[in-house]
């Protein structure tokens, strides 16, 4: 007999395609925008935005953004209990873009045009309500100043961790109505905190919540790190 064939060789397999990457999860979606009503304050969430009108549609004109907080007790003898005093203190600072323009703080009560004011430096956070309170009349802010942030920041380097019930609030000062508030996250191991922007948009004034720890025990400190926030 002939001898068999020999097996003819398999014909090469091509490599398996390779699998597509995994799709990018989407972006989180940014907090929705809401509006502001004289009926009850808004309760804002960190990067919300409010543009700065009343019902109606009338733009605010004088605006007061108040700053509270009470310090932690500590537990002591007795099942008593003292509160550490913790000196936060409240400042706005004017931007033209990203350069720096002016600040209100402590130091500093009014700003150069008039614009701006602060009513003065609590030491301790003892008490109700507004601990410290900056008006700013819309109005006034020259044309060139694009935004205004606002930031709170520990003068003598306690953290956030030493305070509770932190909040900052927009006040529409023309008829004293709060409009709006957001409430600060206790815990944070930081010295300042970055509360909220005011800022042109187009004609009309818009005011988001930020609530971003930075590490700074005045103003000056705290200016070099508030770059991110001024786009």
């Amino acid at each position: 007999d002939a001898p068999a064939a020999a097996p003819s060789p398999a014909a090469p397999t091509s490599p398996p395609a390779p699998m597509p990457p995994p799709a990018a999860p989407p972006a989180p979606a940014a907090p929705a925008e809401v509006s502001l009503t004289k009926a009850r304050p808004v309760s804002l969430t960190k990067g919300q935005k409010v543009t700065l009108k009343k019902d109606g549609g009338v733009a605010l004109t004088t605006i007061r953004m108040g700053l509270g907080w009470d310090p932690i007790k500590k537990a002591g003898f007795f099942g008593g209990g003292r509160s550490a005093d913790v000196d936060l203190d409240a400042s706005a600072l004017m931007f033209s873009g990203d350069k720096h323009a002016d600040v209100v703080y402590f130091g500093q009560l009014r700003s150069k045009d008039g614009s701006i004011v602060h009513q003065g430096d609590n030491l301790t956070g003892e008490g109700e309500g507004d601990d410290e309170v900056i008006t700013v009349d819309l109005t006034r802010v020259p044309a060139h100043v694009s935004s205004i942030v606002f930031i709170v920041t520990s003068y003598r380097g306690q953290t956030f961790e030493q305070v509770a019930n932190a909040f900052t609030r927009l006040v529409d000062n023309t008829i004293n109505t709060e409009l709006a508030r957001f409430t600060l996250q206790g815990g944070m191991p930081f010295t300042g905190l970055v509360m909220a922007k005011v800022y042109r948009a187009g004609s009309e004034w818009k005011l988001q919540a930020i609530g971003d720890g930075i590490n700074a025990k005045h103003a000056g400190e705290a200016l070099p790190q508030l770059r991110p926030y001024l786009s």
